[in-house]
C-alpha cells in the first residue's frame, strides 16, 4: 500500500491532535505535534526569562535558538510520542495555560518558523507521515496528498479547553479560556509568516456539533481513497 502525507491544519482547540493520532495509528503511520514543538521554544524562553508580563524578548530567544534541542520520544504505554526539550520530557509542561498564552506570540517569529518547518520537512520527507499544526498544507507540505482544515466555534472550542484543563487539576476560569481562545485565532491567522489559513484544496470540516468517531471515519474514508486511487 502506498503512503502518502497527510496535513491536518486548523484553529486551536478542534481536536487536531486527537485525529491525527486516531488517523496514525489506524494506518500505522508516524504521527507529528508540530503544535508541541512551538509550546516546547515557548516553555524554554519563559524558563529562560525571555517572557515577561505577557512580552516576548525576542532578540535574546533568537539567539538561543541553537541551544534548543526538540525531539519526539514514543512512550508505548500512551501509544504517541512525546516532546523532549533538551532531553527532559516537557509533555505536561507544554500543555498548561501558560504557555497556551504566550505560544502565538513566539510562533509568528519568523526564524521559529524556519528552523522548526526545516525539521518538520525532515521528519515527514518519506511520507507515511500524519502532522497537524497551523501551516503544514499551506507551508510545511503544500504537496500533501490529503488536506484537512478543522475549525468550530470559539465557544465550543473553549468549552473543549476548559474542560481539558480542569481534568488535569489546573485553576482556570471560561472566560479566560475563551479570550485566550480568540486571542490565539487573531494572532495565527493575521500573522506576517506563514499565517493560519485554508489551503485551497483542503477538505474543511467544522465539529462544532460532530462526535468524534463520525468525525474520524468521514476522513478515514478520504485517507483510503487517496491510498487506493
Amino acid at each position: 500500500m502506498k503512503k502518502i502525507t497527510i496535513a491536518i491544519d486548523g484553529f486551536s482547540s478542534t481536536g487536531k491532535s486527537t485525529l491525527a493520532k486516531q488517523l496514525a495509528k489506524k494506518l500505522h503511520y508516524i504521527y507529528v505535534d508540530t503544535g508541541a514543538m512551538y509550546r516546547a521554544v515557548t516553555l524554554f524562553a519563559m524558563r529562560a526569562g525571555f517572557v515577561e508580563n505577557s512580552k516576548i524578548d525576542k532578540i535574546p530567544l533568537i539567539d538561543s535558538l541553537d541551544a534548543i534541542d526538540l525531539k519526539f520520544v514514543f512512550n508505548a504505554d500512551l501509544g504517541f510520542a512525546e516532546m523532549f526539550l533538551n532531553g527532559k520530557n516537557v509533555e505536561k509542561e507544554i500543555r498548561t495555560m501558560p504557555v497556551s498564552k504566550n505560544v502565538s506570540q513566539v510562533a509568528e517569529l519568523e526564524l521559529v518558523r524556519k528552523k522548526l518547518v526545516g525539521m518538520q520537512q525532515i521528519m515527514g520527507a518519506d511520507k507515511g507521515m500524519v502532522m497537524d499544526g497551523r501551516d503544514i498544507g499551506t507551508v510545511v507540505f503544500p504537496d500533501a496528498e490529503l488536506k484537512i482544515f478543522m475549525t468550530a466555534s470559539p465557544e465550543k472550542r473553549a468549552v473543549r479547553r476548559y474542560k481539558e484543563l480542569l481534568d488535569r487539576g489546573e485553576d482556570v476560569k471560561y472566560a479566560d479560556i475563551l479570550e485566550n481562545v480568540q486571542k490565539r485565532d487573531y494572532i495565527d491567522s493575521n500573522r506576517a509568516i506563514s499565517p493560519l489559513k485554508k489551503a485551497d484544496d483542503a477538505i474543511e470540516f467544522d465539529n462544532s456539533d460532530l462526535g468524534l468517531e463520525d468525525q474520524f471515519q468521514r476522513i478515514y474514508e478520504h485517507a483510503l481513497r487517496i491510498i487506493n486511487k
